[in-house]
């Protein structure tokens, strides 16, 4: 029996999650029909597109309200196809807003939802719980304390390990990467990484160019001057960093060129993880590129802005402890975290500095990141776990049909 399976993710994250699920399913049904809501990973897996996710990517509150006309008329067209192919199953991948009222309607028509990577409830809207609970066949967890949560709220869930935990590494070594970019080994690299989102992007920047212009000024040692008509005199002698920005792809190097300037921060394309791998720091918006750069042992300082009516709107809605995830998995604060008005070029400067001067702050950063990496890595490989148990659904369902 051919099975046909929808498969959706809204974001670029989730797109690599499904797919490497999607390319492990394969494995056992090699004439399955998978078709959904996809990025350019899930369509390199053999996902035929009925939506292209990037018509979901908006972040904010209130920045989604212009644009719930067109997600709206996505929902129907994804739904309209899942009756017309008789889906056997459905694998839907984080963005809540969309994809629990797609479950809730899936559900209804008897087709079960597996859904990959949980939603945040246990940080706000905790009244969605009711909602998975009953329409939910698993939950898939990326994160060690989701299953805990979502256990006492009697959603049935597992712990997956991270996706990334198995596959993020650089691809060159350090001296490679340097000489292809021609960067000096003897000048601590920073890798900046704004978002992978035009718009959250735009507003990062300002603050990380301010930040960058700061920590090349002060970056200086003294020497003396050689002027043999006065007396020695010590000169500062500017030592530069360099900072690396790998442009995603969804984002486009060109989007960054146009506003960087005369930015000491130069653009280049993709190559994120070997940025990450071989860099001094990362100033990493706050995401799954955290997680990134803690898999890769990379300290780094976080931050995030919204505009004002979606900061605002979220501060009464949120209940966590951390804004980072690797905060978060740790249970403490590893990475500092410079949220909305505290998102300034100084602040970032300063948290830049210490972490490249001070060697016990540096230090102490580097066992909390390797301890969040050890937590991230305790569930094995991921997709393959999650193939097991849509396997298992689908066979479970089977079995009950005939």
């Amino acid at each position: 029996m051919r099975r046909r399976i929808l498969v959706s993710a809204g974001e670029a994250s989730g797109d690599l999650y499904a797919a490497l699920v999607v390319e492990e399913l394969r494995r056992s049904w090699p004439d399955a029909e998978f078709f959904g809501c996809t990025g350019p990973r899930l369509r390199a897996a053999g996902v035929k597109t009925i939506v292209d996710a990037a018509s979901l990517a908006v972040v904010g509150l209130v920045e989604v309200v212009a644009h719930l006309p067109r997600i709206y008329g996505e929902y129907r067209k994804l739904l309209a196809a899942a009756d017309e192919e008789k889906t056997d199953l459905a694998i839907l991948t984080d963005s809540p807003d969309f994809h629990l009222r797609v479950a809730k309607q899936l559900h209804a028509r008897g087709v079960p939802v597996a859904y990959l990577v949980a939603p945040q409830v246990w940080a706000w809207r905790r009244g969605r719980v009711k909602t998975m609970r009953r329409v939910l066949r698993h939950l898939l967890c990326i994160f060690p304390f989701e299953k805990e949560f979502f256990d006492r709220e009697g959603v049935r869930a597992t712990y997956i390990g991270h996706p990334l935990a198995s596959l993020v590494k650089p691809s060159m070594g350090k001296e490679a990467f340097f000489r292809k970019h021609g960067l000096d080994l003897t000048r601590p690299l920073v890798a900046v990484l704004p978002g992978s989102r035009r718009g959250e992007s735009a507003r990062h920047l300002p603050a990380l160019m301010d930040a960058a212009e700061r920590l090349v000024c002060g970056w200086v040692s003294k020497e003396p001057s050689k002027e043999p008509s006065e007396e020695p005199t010590e000169k500062p002698r500017a030592q530069p960093l360099s900072f690396l920005l790998p442009a995603s792809a969804n984002t486009g190097a060109a989007f960054f060129r146009q506003r960087l300037g005369k930015s000491p921060i130069r653009v280049i394309e993709g190559e994120s993880w070997d940025a990450m791998a071989h860099a001094d720091l990362a100033l990493a918006a706050s995401g799954t590129v955290t997680v990134e750069a803690a898999l890769l042992g990379t300290p780094m300082v976080t931050f995030y802005k919204v505009t004002a009516a979606s900061w605002g709107m979220g501060r009464m809605l949120v209940d966590v402890p951390f804004y980072s995830m690797v905060n978060l998995v740790a249970g403490r604060a590893v990475v500092p975290e410079l949220m909305q008005g505290r998102m300034t070029g100084e602040r970032i400067a300063q948290e830049a500095r210490r972490l490249l001067t001070d060697p016990v702050a540096r230090g102490r950063m580097l066992a909390g990141l390797a301890e969040v990496r050890d937590k991230l890595s305790g569930g094995g490989n991921a997709p393959q776990r999650a193939a097991g148990i849509i396997q298992e659904i689908l066979e479970g369902q089977a079995a009950h049909v005939s």
